[in-house]
C-alpha cells in the first residue's frame, strides 16, 4: 500500500489550508454534515444505554472513515496523493469559519445587537444564549474561539501531517461524534462515553501544541509568552476538560483576561474554575482573540508544511542501510 509522505503530504496540507482560508466551510453539501446525518441514522440502530454499545457505535463509524482514507490514498497513488491530502485537509479544517463567526459576534456586540449575537452563538458553542448578556456572550464566544482553534485547525493539521488522509478523516469524525453524543446527559452519559474519551485522547497533544503556539503568537495581541505559560501551568488542570482547559488558559494568559465561571448549557449549569488573572473579557478582547486564533492557525500550517518537507528531504539524504 502506498502512503503519501514528505513533500506530497506537505503540498496537500498547504493547498487544503489555503482552500479553507479562501472559501471556509461550504454552506451546503459539506461532507462533515453528511457524516453527521449518517451517524445519526446509525444511532437509531445501534443505540443502547451502555458504554459497550457506544464503543461499538464509535468504532464502527471511525473505522469506516479510516478505511475510506486508506482507500483514497490507494486509489490516488503517488501522483494523486497531494490532491487527496488537500481534499481531506479542506474537509477537516474549520479555522476560517471559526474566525468569521468570532468577528461577526464581535460586530453584533459592538453595535449593541444582543439579539443577533444570541442567534449566532449556537454556531460557536452549545451554551444557552437566552441567559447571557453582552459580556456573557463575549466570554462564551471567546472561550469557543480558543477551544476550536485547537479542535478545528491545529489538531486536524497535526493529524494530517502525522498520519495522512486516514488520520485526518478519523480525527474529524471523532470530533464530530463528540459534539453529537459526547455529553453528560441522561441519553448520552454512557452511550457517548467512548466518543468523548476518544476525542480527549485525539486532542491531547494538539491542545498542548496549541498552547505553545499561543505563547509564541501572544505578542501579536500585546500579550506575553510568560503570562501564557503561567496561566497554563497554574489554571489548566482545574478545568473539567483535560484539553479545553489548556487552550483556554493559554488564551486567557495571552489576552490578559479571566475566563471561566458560571456556564449555562441547555442541559445543565456548570460552575467553571477561573482561568487567568485579568478582568472578564469584553468585546474588544473577543476581537483580539480572533486575531490571536488566526495567527496560531497560520503559524501551525506553515510549521506543519515545513516539518513535513524537511522530513522528506532527510529521508532522501539518508544513505541506504
Amino acid at each position: 500500500m502506498f502512503a503519501p509522505h514528505g513533500c506530497g503530504r506537505a503540498a496537500g496540507i498547504a493547498v487544503g489550508w489555503l482552500a479553507d482560508l479562501l472559501f471556509g466551510d461550504p454552506r451546503r453539501g459539506h461532507p462533515v454534515a453528511f457524516f453527521g446525518r449518517g451517524a445519526a441514522a446509525f444511532e437509531r440502530l445501534s443505540y443502547a444505554d451502555t458504554r459497550a454499545a457506544g464503543a461499538v457505535h464509535t468504532a464502527a463509524l471511525l473505522g469506516t472513515l479510516g478505511a475510506a482514507g486508506v482507500l483514497m490514498e490507494r486509489v490516488a497513488g503517488r501522483v494523486g496523493a497531494p490532491a487527496a491530502m488537500a481534499a481531506a485537509t479542506f474537509v477537516a479544517l474549520g479555522g476560517t469559519s471559526l474566525t468569521r463567526a468570532g468577528n461577526q459576534m464581535a460586530a453584533h456586540l459592538a453595535v449593541g445587537d444582543v439579539d443577533a449575537a444570541r442567534a449566532l452563538l449556537p454556531s460557536l458553542c452549545g451554551r444557552d444564549p437566552s441567559v447571557l448578556d453582552a459580556d456573557g456572550l463575549a466570554r462564551a464566544a471567546l472561550e469557543s474561539v480558543a477551544e476550536n482553534t485547537s479542535d478545528a485547525q491545529v489538531a486536524p493539521i497535526l493529524w494530517g501531517a502525522i498520519g495522512g488522509v486516514p488520520a485526518i478523516l478519523v480525527y474529524r469524525g471523532a470530533n464530530t461524534l463528540d459534539a453529537m453524543i459526547g455529553h453528560r446527559t441522561p441519553r448520552y452519559s454512557r452511550f457517548g462515553w467512548a466518543a468523548a474519551r476518544f476525542d480527549d485522547a485525539a486532542n491531547f497533544v494538539a491542545a498542548r501544541a496549541t498552547a505553545v503556539m499561543v505563547a509564541a503568537c501572544a505578542p501579536v495581541v500585546g500579550g506575553s509568552p510568560l503570562d501564557v505559560w503561567r496561566a497554563w501551568r497554574r489554571d489548566a488542570a482545574r478545568h473539567p476538560s483535560p484539553n479545553a482547559g489548556v487552550v483556554e488558559a493559554a488564551f486567557a494568559g495571552a489576552l490578559g483576561v479571566r475566563l471561566g465561571g458560571p456556564t449555562q448549557y441547555a442541559h445543565e449549569l456548570e460552575i467553571r474554575p477561573t482561568l487567568g488573572d485579568g478582568p472578564p473579557p469584553r468585546i474588544a478582547d473577543l476581537s483580539r482573540a480572533v486575531r490571536l486564533s488566526r495567527a496560531v492557525q497560520i503559524a501551525t500550517a506553515l510549521l506543519a508544511v515545513l516539518l513535513s518537507g524537511v522530513g522528506r528531504s532527510d529521508r532522501r539524504a539518508s544513505p541506504p542501510s
